[in-house]
């Protein structure tokens, strides 16, 4: 396999065409081991994966520390091709509570202070804030985001789950390289409005939750027990009728995976990536078995008749459950 490259928008950097989100190797899908982390890291890197997704309050720094342990282990071949992109400003308690997001100017330099210092980089290459703070003017924060740029403490400005009157606005402070949205075979609400706007300002799209978070994986079965640190846990989708309902859009889509030969991961990974050239799916892949699983959506090609087979298997809308909790829905920008 070949890696393929996409570009991060007009003004970004040229990236791997899949990326790596870190997220699951420090929290919210419950335990994970070290070492294997920072070798699927590695791995990731080695097979010409070049973006590392993280976020500084992903198990309060511990993922960015991960991350760093496995840049300062890694062949400085390697280590050289390695871009980081991080999000910042959620708040939490030391017993992991959320208590909301700071886009304040001060905060955003500050939390970038640590980010540097935990990654050991000196530079991030994708800055972004993981929700919209209400108190706070857009325009702020990304100024504050290019004053670290002119600084050389960034390399470019990222967006993260707004919405296209925010995405406007944001653009017309600052260059912006990419929007962090969720885009999967069941999480389809950016192709209204969100998408178009992207495209007309030449915005790319980094696509989290491609797997919706496991649940269209093909490896989660009807019957598993999940912990109460898990955060699927208490996700709308993975609940009693719904997840029954989503696992039967699996079983749909499996029976197309088969006829391509290849896995249901894949298949719908494969999918993302053809949506556009300008959108770079992030795999959530917690260790080499599942990492090199979704690497072979790279070699998994589908044509019109494919596509509309997968359409009528699994239609958009088709899923049942929202993508998160009441709560955390009402935190979205780009839901409204």
């Amino acid at each position: 396999m070949t890696m393929r490259t996409r570009n991060l928008g007009t003004t970004g950097p040229t990236v791997s065409a899949l990326g790596l989100g870190c997220m699951g190797m420090s929290a919210l899908y419950g335990e994970a081991d070290r070492a294997e982390s920072v070798a699927t890291v590695h791995a990731a890197l080695d097979a010409g994966v070049t973006l590392l997704d993280t976020g500084d309050f992903y198990a309060m720094g511990h993922n960015e520390m991960l991350i760093g342990e496995a840049l300062r282990t890694a062949p400085a071949a390697l280590r050289a091709k390695a871009l980081t992109s991080v999000k910042f400003g959620a708040l939490r308690d030391p017993e992991g509570n959320w208590s909301g997001y700071d886009g304040r100017p001060a905060a955003v330099k500050n939390f970038a202070a640590y980010s540097l210092q935990r990654l050991g980089v000196d530079h991030i290459d994708v800055y972004r804030i993981a929700r919209l703070d209400p108190d706070v003017p857009i325009e702020e924060t990304v100024g504050a985001i290019a004053e670290l740029i002119e600084k050389g403490y960034v390399r470019h400005i990222g967006l993260s789950e707004v919405g296209a009157e925010t995405i406007r606005r944001a653009a017309a402070t600052a260059p912006i390289a990419d929007l962090q949205i969720e885009y999967s075979l069941i999480s389809r609400g950016i192709e209204r409005e969100i998408l178009p706007t992207v495209r007309e300002l030449g915005i790319a799209i980094t696509a989290y939750g491609v797997l919706s978070r496991g649940l269209i994986s093909g490896h989660f079965s009807r019957d598993r027990q999940l912990a109460p640190t898990d955060f699927r846990a208490h996700s709308p989708r993975f609940q009693g009728e719904n997840l029954q309902h989503n696992l039967n859009l699996v079983e749909a889509l499996r029976k197309i995976a088969e006829q391509k030969g290849a896995t249901v991961a894949q298949t719908a990974i494969a999918w993302v990536l053809s949506r556009g050239d300008d959108i770079v799916p992030l795999v959530g892949a917690r260790t080499r078995e599942r990492l090199t699983e979704s690497l072979g959506a790279l070699d998994v090609t589908l044509d019109a008749a494919d596509l509309a087979a997968i359409e009528e298997a699994v239609p958009a809308d088709a899923a049942a459950g929202d993508r998160y909790p009441s709560a955390q829905m009402t935190t979205l920008d780009s839901e409204r």
